[in-house]
């Protein structure tokens, strides 16, 4: 980079984005962070974090430091870097939905100058950076590897992580051209522990794919198992300790009540399409997200079985839900299992209440639900009790204590062994 202070550009200030921003600013770069949503941007202009895992203080100083929130691409005119950070969802049909990335190049294609390296973090599917963004890029005749230098590098943010930051989590890299990724690597040394060089952009992509998939399938796998062990009259959490006594040969993973998030739910497809356009059948891939989709059905099931043995029925049921984030102590909902566990509560005809401390409102279909408080009173009211995300602020011990039944998602309730506590 150049031997004066270097200008990078995030684009994209989301859970991955605004700590990538003050990770590059605290690496000593002048940071330019854009994003299209100005209530945003004053939130983060007024000292506001905008993402559970940067805190207030630490966007204030950046900000009194120099950091710059704007919705303005201009201001990227002068930057010899710029990293793209936006959602890239599925569509309704399940293919990948790349608007976000291809309208970010769009608008930063104009100002871009010679020479600044452009580096997506966002998850696409195998060829996406050299096929799709590097077309965009270059349609003012700039060339790829020689005006400018294009790169790939998977976000690798686990939020509500405590333990690993974003700059001590090993960070995988690869160009469309040799010397992109000789750029790029250059840009994002200084910012992280260790970058993990490979061969190419596309190899990169499919880095992302791999981790995610080989997760989401083993997660279906032990879904799966945890169905056989409840038929079996089995505890799926006991046999999963056991078996990871085995000092090799085996990894845990554990049940749920679905994926969620927008990784693990969604990653998997990008690769499964692309592998079709190759006539792959994905069949891992395809049983394990049927799996990991019919969790929530299967949840609800359980429920209606508890319910029957105490001779009340899901249709006149009070049921709460406790949870509604996608995982502990965050407040993303994204394809969360709640959300289709209240709907098909719902289609029961059940009263479903729900509670979660960083989710105060839910959008379930055409219905806005609001998170109650746990009192005594709403606790007692409960026919069943679904823990479905099990934050670290939750009193388990005072759920088990003041709750006629309570079916554990999680295996929360671990301790407490009870004829009215039931595990997944």
């Amino acid at each position: 980079m150049k031997d004066e202070q270097t200008r990078v550009g995030v684009i994209g200030l989301g859970y991955v984005g605004l700590p990538l921003a003050l990770a590059m600013h605290d690496a000593g770069y002048d940071v330019v962070g854009v994003d299209i949503d100005a209530d945003k941007i004053d939130r983060l202009r007024n000292g506001q974090s905008t993402v559970n895992d940067v805190t207030d203080e630490e966007v204030r100083a950046a900000t009194n430091n120099g950091i710059t929130f704007t919705t303005d691409y201009d201001l990227l005119s002068d930057a010899d870097g710029v990293s793209i950070c936006v959602p890239t969802p599925l569509r309704k049909t399940d293919t990948p939905d790349l608007s976000f990335v291809l309208d970010a190049a769009e608008r930063l294609a104009p100002v871009v100058t010679d020479g600044c390296t452009v580096v997506l973090e966002s998850t696409v599917y195998p060829g996406a950076t050299e096929d799709a963004l590097a077309d965009v890029l270059a349609e003012n005749g700039a060339v790829v590897g020689e005006d400018l230098y294009l790169a790939f590098s998977p976000e690798r943010i686990d939020p509500g992580n405590e333990e690993y930051g974003p700059t001590d989590i090993p960070k995988v890299l690869g160009g469309v051209t040799e010397e992109c990724g000789d750029r790029a690597e250059a840009l994002y040394d200084p910012v992280f522990d260790e970058v993990v060089r490979v061969d190419s952009a596309t190899e990169a992509e499919l880095v992302k794919l791999l981790e995610n998939t080989f997760r989401a399938v083993n997660i279906g796998l032990i879904n799966e198992l945890a169905q056989i062990a409840h038929e079996l009259d089995v505890d799926i959490w006991d046999a999963i300790d056991a078996a990871e006594t085995k000092p090799f040969g085996f990894m845990p993973f554990y049940p749920g009540p679905g994926l969620g998030g927008h990784c693990i739910p969604i990653d998997p497809f990008y690769l499964s399409w692309k592998a079709d356009e190759h006539d792959v059948d994905t069949r891992f891939i395809n049983l394990a997200d049927t799996v990991n989709r019919e969790m929530p059905q299967h949840v609800v099931q359980r429920v209606v079985r508890q319910l029957n043995d105490r001779g009340t029925a899901l249709s006149n049921a009070n049921i709460l839900v406790v949870g509604a984030a996608y995982k502990p102590d965050v407040s993303d909902t994204r394809e969360s299992p709640a959300i289709d566990i209240i709907t098909e509560l719902d289609g029961w005809g059940a009263v479903v209440d729900y509670h979660d401390p960083y989710v105060p409102e839910l959008e379930v279909e055409d219905a806005t639900y609001e998170s109650v408080s746990l009192t005594d009173e709403r606790l007692h009211t409960a026919d069943c009790v679904i823990l479905v995300t099990d934050h670290s602020t939750l009193d388990i011990d005072r759920l088990v204590d003041e709750t006629s039944l309570i079916f554990d998602t999680r295996n929360a309730t671990s301790s407490h062994r009870a004829d009215h506590v039931v595990r997944l």
